[in-house]
């Protein structure tokens, strides 16, 4: 599933409950580039102002968009680069400067970081998208050993527990078909950061109307006690609290934001006429599920009617089923 042109899709809900226009912000990985060179590219599409905070980590800050954060994505690599940056190491500083440049090369991903973004503004991350791809980035494809791929951190309409679990139970139905959907590249669908929800927590989640928020959040950790999912919730949970998901899983990886983190979808960076509306196109599917109570509904009785004892449901049947639904209904 692509999307048509440049032009991004707009979910039914565009606000939120406080009438402000939804936010998006998309974390994209590649390879092919320096970190000079991917913030030099970054400051002539995007225009704005370039800091740097360390030799695997640069800034870009735009006035009517945000910050842009342009870094090396290996943990150990930036940990040394800011360690270098605090003391007065020249040799420490051109072995490290060597390592980035050689590895981002390789198959350590650099990533660009943007900020939540409005809607109405998305078309803006198109020539940036455009001026990498021309540069030379490589994406998922082009890479065998480097599971590349986009993050989507949709602002959530509103912060209530109803909207929250309405948007959880579509993609919840819908997980399997969207790995078709995305043409989810091999070296990614064998990795463990984009697990689906496990079908028992899947039936849970469908069989309840509970919208106590204690519980919704108990329910989830109790059987996704891990940032590895496709819908990684615990930054939204965090957001609502932060304590309960930290007794559950303590990772300071987890930032609070009032935002669904989608991991799903391949980075093509390098494909003719990509652009972030490709891998935000089929995130829309959940956001018109979760948007529509009747097609919600109806999709879960189909789901929880396909469950056999103790095999549950079939993938292969039930993407198909999904695929035909979606068609016969004009969702997707």
């Amino acid at each position: 599933m692509t999307a048509t042109g440049t032009g991004f899709g707009q979910p039914p809900v565009t606000r939120r409950d406080d009438g402000g226009e939804r936010r998006v912000g998309f974390e994209m990985e590649f390879a092919g580039l320096s970190i000079e060179r991917t913030a030099d590219i970054a400051v002539s599409a995007m225009g704005g102002e370039l800091h740097q905070d360390s030799l695997a980590r640069w800034r870009l800050v735009v006035d009517d968009l945000g910050e842009f954060a342009i870094e090396l994505d290996w943990d150990y690599l930036k940990r040394r680069a800011a360690e270098t940056e605090e003391g007065d190491d020249t040799g420490g500083k051109e072995w490290l400067l060597k390592t980035l440049k050689s590895a981002a090369a390789l198959v350590v991903p650099m990533e660009v970081v943007c900020p939540p973004i409005a809607l109405s503004k998305l078309d803006r991350l198109v020539p940036l998208t455009e001026a990498l791809r021309e540069a030379g980035a490589a994406g998922t494809a082009d890479s065998v050993l480097a599971a590349f791929g986009v993050h989507i951190n949709a602002e959530a309409p509103s912060m209530q527990t109803a909207v929250l679990t309405r948007f959880t139970k579509a993609f919840a139905l819908l997980q399997w078909w969207l790995v078709r959907a995305h043409e989810v590249d091999l070296s990614r669908r064998i990795t463990p950061y984009i697990d689906p929800y496990p079908q028992d927590y899947v039936v849970e989640l469908l069989e309840t109307d509970d919208e106590d928020t204690e519980r919704f959040i108990d329910g989830y950790l109790a059987h996704n006690p891990s940032r590895n999912r496709a819908l990684d919730l615990l930054p939204i949970l965090s957001d609502i609290d932060a304590e309960r998901v930290k007794e559950a899983v303590d990772d300071p990886r987890v930032k609070a934001r009032p935002a669904f983190h989608y991991r799903l979808p391949n980075c093509h960076i390098a494909r003719a006429g990509w652009t972030l509306a490709d891998p935000w196109a089929p995130w829309l599917v959940v956001e018109r599920i979760a948007a529509d109570e009747a097609a919600l509904s109806e999709l879960s009785r189909l789901y929880l009617d396909e469950l056999r004892p103790v095999l549950g449901a079939s993938r292969r049947a039930w993407v198909d089923t999904v695929h035909e639904w979606l068609k016969d209904r004009a969702l997707a």
